[in-house]
C-alpha cells in the first residue's frame, strides 16, 4: 500500500470491518492513521526507533481492543490517540525504559518533528484540533499541549507548575469544557 495516500472510508464502515476482525479494515485503519498516531508516539518518546517499535504494539492494542471503543464517547481517532498516549506513558514509566533511556528523554516545547509524514502537527490540523487547541486563553492551552500532545501525565504537569494537582484537575477540566463549547 502506498503510505502517502489515504483510502476514503466512512468511520462507522471501518468500524464494522474493524468489529468483524476483517484484515482489510486493519490495513484500512493503519493507512489512514498511523501517520499521526507515529507522530503522537514520537513527540512523547523522542525516539525513532523506539517510537516505531512502539507504533507496532499501538496498533497491535488497538485490534484487540477495539469491541471496547464506545462511539456514543467520542471519534475513533480520539480513542485511539488516548490509548496511544497512555500506552506511551506506561512505557516511560516502565522500569526497562528507564533504565534504558532515561537520559535521552527530554520534555522540550522546542523539539519538532521535520517528517510531515509523521507530523501530529499536520495531522492533527487535518482535524481542526490544532486551531481549536489554539483558541483556547494561554493558561487553559498550556494545560492541553502539554498533557495530550508532550504526554505529561497530570501530577507531573502539577508538579512542574507547582500546584496543587486538584487545582490543576479543575483547570484541565476547565480547558476541556471550552474545547467542547467550540464543538458546539
Amino acid at each position: 500500500m502506498d503510505k502517502t495516500r489515504k483510502l476514503h472510508i466512512e468511520e462507522s464502515e471501518l468500524l464494522v470491518l474493524l468489529e468483524n476482525k476483517d484484515r482489510n479494515g486493519f490495513n484500512i485503519l493503519y493507512q489512514n492513521y498511523s501517520g499521526a498516531i507515529y507522530g503522537i508516539i514520537i513527540r512523547m518518546l523522542r525516539e525513532e526507533e523506539e517510537a516505531t517499535d512502539m507504533l507496532q504494539e499501538v496498533f497491535i492494542k488497538i485490534w484487540n481492543k477495539i469491541d471496547s471503543y464506545d462511539r456514543k464517547k467520542g471519534r475513533l481517532f480520539t480513542w485511539m490517540a488516548n490509548l496511544t498516549r497512555n500506552l506511551v506513558i506506561d512505557r516511560i514509566r516502565s522500569a526497562d525504559y528507564k533504565n534504558h533511556t532515561l537520559k535521552n528523554f527530554v520534555r522540550d516545547d522546542n523539539v519538532r518533528v521535520t517528517d510531515s509524514q509523521y507530523s501530529s502537527i499536520t495531522k492533527t490540523d487535518s482535524i481542526g484540533l490544532t486551531g481549536l487547541v489554539g483558541e483556547l486563553k494561554p493558561e487553559l492551552r498550556v494545560l492541553i499541549q502539554k498533557i495530550y500532545f508532550e504526554g505529561y501525565t497530570q501530577s507531573d504537569l502539577a508538579e512542574e507548575l507547582e500546584i496543587p494537582l486538584g487545582t490543576l484537575k479543575t483547570r484541565v477540566r476547565a480547558a476541556i469544557k471550552a474545547l467542547r463549547k467550540q464543538f458546539d
